[in-house]
């Protein structure tokens, strides 16, 4: 569902979070510091559920595009569902780590993968996803 309630938000922004989605899930991945899974979660739950205009990162990367002159508008609803995504992968890597399970590697592995597609292409396997559903589900 396009979401009319939210102001559109800038796709570049959301190309340099994706950086930091990768960064942060090599981080946890890679190194024994698993707690910048919080990072995730926190960020993935601020802009997923309330708004990324509260984002102080979505804020500043926006800022950073519009100043480069790099501003692409987009809707945020698609957008916004995937980082209610990271911010399910992002708890389930926090929760895990804590129990001293391995298996947050699996959902850290993942978010890795589809934020360099994101990163390098600019497509959002969560927005695709997202917008087919609501086409499918409109059919």
């Amino acid at each position: 569902m396009l979401r009319f309630d939210i102001a559109p938000v800038c796709s570049n922004a959301y190309r340099i979070q994706a950086a930091v989605t990768l960064t942060v899930s090599a981080i946890y991945f890679l190194t024994p510091y698993k707690w910048v899974a919080l990072i995730l979660a926190l960020g993935g739950l601020l802009r997923g559920f309330v708004s990324p205009h509260k984002c102080p990162s979505y804020l500043g990367f926006s800022a950073l595009t519009r100043k480069l002159g790099l501003a692409k508008t987009i809707n945020a609803g698609a957008k916004m569902f995937a980082d209610k995504l990271v911010a399910i992968a992002g708890t389930i890597m926090l929760v895990t780590w804590l129990m001293g399970s391995e298996i947050g590697l699996i959902p850290a592995a993942v978010l890795m993968v589809f934020a360099f597609i994101d990163l390098v292409s600019g497509f959002c396997a969560a927005c695709w996803a997202y917008t087919l559903w609501y086409r499918v589900r409109g059919a």
